[in-house]
């Protein structure tokens, strides 16, 4: 039982050496909506600055930039496998969306803005986008910049929005659940493009486990390899709470 605070007795140097030390304290699984309760619940105990979100990859927790580029990874591979589906995306729609049609607009992984993250689309766009300059797919053309009325796949309402580069269709497709039109582009579909990429919580079942390639997915990727990576010193400031440090998510 550590009762006596020795962190307290530790000279400015090495208080700073603890300060600059990092290490995982949970698997903390799908956020979804809870994305903003789950950044107060976390600034609250460990400060902003005291905590963030990584991922394992082969065995090192890497920053989300790193682990993201696995998860684009795995949308190329697929894509590239299935000449059939890129050919349908580009000819039939003008852009994809995930939870929102706002979703159109983002173009970075990084979305300290939305409700929700959504990172589905951003990658099937960015695939798209680089089989433009591809000779191998001729079918994939470029696209002029600038917004577009297209009308949605599943509710057959027309919005403004802009024009994904290599998307020449009229039609706006939902990559989100089985009843979304573009459901074949649900990360809970696409495989992780590595198998060493994938590990399992057994006591764990969410959404994803249920669908498409469940624990083989590029969302099982995503999920199972999230951890929350705190200050030592903070974590250390938690006393008897050291236990239990995600509770409340």
């Amino acid at each position: 039982m550590d009762t006596f605070g020795w962190w307290t007795e530790l000279d400015a140097a090495a208080a700073s050496l603890r300060a600059e030390t990092w290490i995982p304290v949970g698997t903390p699984g799908f956020a979804g909506d809870a994305k903003r309760r789950w950044r107060e619940v976390l600034d609250g105990r460990f400060g902003a600055d005291g905590w963030r979100l990584s991922h394992v990859v082969r065995g090192r927790v890497v920053p989300f930039a790193e682990a993201i580029l696995e998860y684009e990874g795995s949308y190329r591979r697929y894509l590239l496998d299935r000449p059939s589906l890129v050919r349908f995306l580009v000819e039939q729609c003008g852009n994809v969306y995930d939870w929102a049609i706002e979703n159109t607009r983002d173009a970075g992984y990084e979305q300290p803005h939305t409700a929700m993250n959504h990172y589905q689309d951003i990658a099937v766009r960015r695939v798209i986008s680089e089989l433009v300059d591809d000779e191998a797919w001729p079918w994939v053309t470029d696209t002029e910049p600038g917004d577009d009325e297209l009308i949605d796949m599943g509710t057959g309402t027309p919005h403004r929005v802009q024009r994904a580069r290599g998307f020449r269709g009229r039609f706006l497709g939902q990559i989100r659940e089985p009843a979304s039109p573009l459901y074949a582009l649900s990360p809970a579909v696409v495989p992780a493009h590595d198998s060493s990429l994938l590990s399992t919580v057994p006591e764990r079942r969410e959404w994803y486990h249920a669908e498409g390639c469940g624990h083989l997915s590029v969302e099982a990727f995503w999920q199972s390899s999230k951890v929350v990576e705190v200050r030592y010193d903070r974590f250390l400031a938690l006393g008897e709470d050291r236990a239990a440090p995600l509770a409340g998510l």
